[in-house]
This record gives structure tokens, C-alpha cells and sequence, in this order.
């Protein structure tokens, strides 16, 4: 499972069995219960590792937005949490819906969810990536 948490909304996207392709599943407002919802879709999807995506700033240095991703992710209870380096990846995301003649300027849900595909595939397509072991 790969997740885009922002402040506001967190994109989700889940893998297909081989672990080859991220499909993008929804997206959910960030609130309090946002963790225990993650934890539930996560079990209904046999779901083995979350890899959230870790806003590093531009130096790779961590900044405020990711002590609170991490923040965040600490409450998820069950999993394992792998970080993955997410700079740019709205900008991507947001290319990749124009390229496919996506209007997301009304509807940024559609951004997070993209997001969280990019993350995910990042993470899986590493060569070293011990999912694929």
C-alpha cells in the first residue's frame, strides 16, 4: 500500500499481487480516525508493508512536513511503515493527469491518489526493493 499523506487529504494506492503496478484505490481526509481506517483497508487488502511517502525538503534534509508525516504514520498500528523520498512527486502527479486529459483543478483528491501510485511504484520498482525477494 502507498501512501500520499498531505494536511488535508491522504491519496492511497494498492499494489497488484506480484507486486509489479500501483492502482490507485481512493482518498480519504486526514482526521483522527484516519489511521485506524488506513489500518481497516489495509486488512481487507491483505496488505504486508506501508510505504508513505516522506516530503523531504529539497537538500533531503527533514523538515516540519516530514516530522509530521511521520507523525502520522507512527499511528498506524499493524504494519510496517517504509518512507519513501516523495519530492516532486504532486508536480509528476499532476503531469501525468494532464497527459491523460484528467482535469483535477476541481477535485485534488485526484493529485493524492496519482501521488500515492508514484510513491508505491518508486518503492517497488528499486532493485533492491525486498518485497520483490
Amino acid at each position: 500500500m502507498g501512501l500520499d499523506i498531505g494536511t488535508k487529504r491522504i491519496g492511497i494506492a494498492l499494489s497488484d499481487y506480484l507486486l509489479v503496478t500501483a492502482n490507485g484505490f481512493g482518498c480519504i481526509e486526514r482526521s483522527f480516525e484516519a489511521p485506524e481506517k488506513i489500518q481497516r483497508i489495509a486488512e481487507e487488502n491483505n496488505v504486508k508493508k506501508i510505504v508513505a511517502g516522506l516530503p523531504l525538503n529539497m537538500d533531503g534534509t527533514h523538515g516540519a512536513q516530514a516530522a509530521d508525516c511521520m507523525n502520522f504514520a507512527s499511528q498506524i498500528e499493524g504494519f510496517e511503515v517504509i518512507y519513501e523520498d516523495e519530492r516532486l512527486t504532486s508536480q509528476t502527479a499532476e503531469e501525468n493527469l494532464r497527459q491523460r486529459k484528467i482535469d483535477f483543478r476541481k477535485d485534488k483528491s485526484r493529485v493524492d491518489i496519482e501521488s500515492a501510485c508514484i510513491i508505491l511504484e518508486q518503492y517497488l520498482s528499486r532493485a533492491d526493493n525486498p518485497a520483490k525477494k
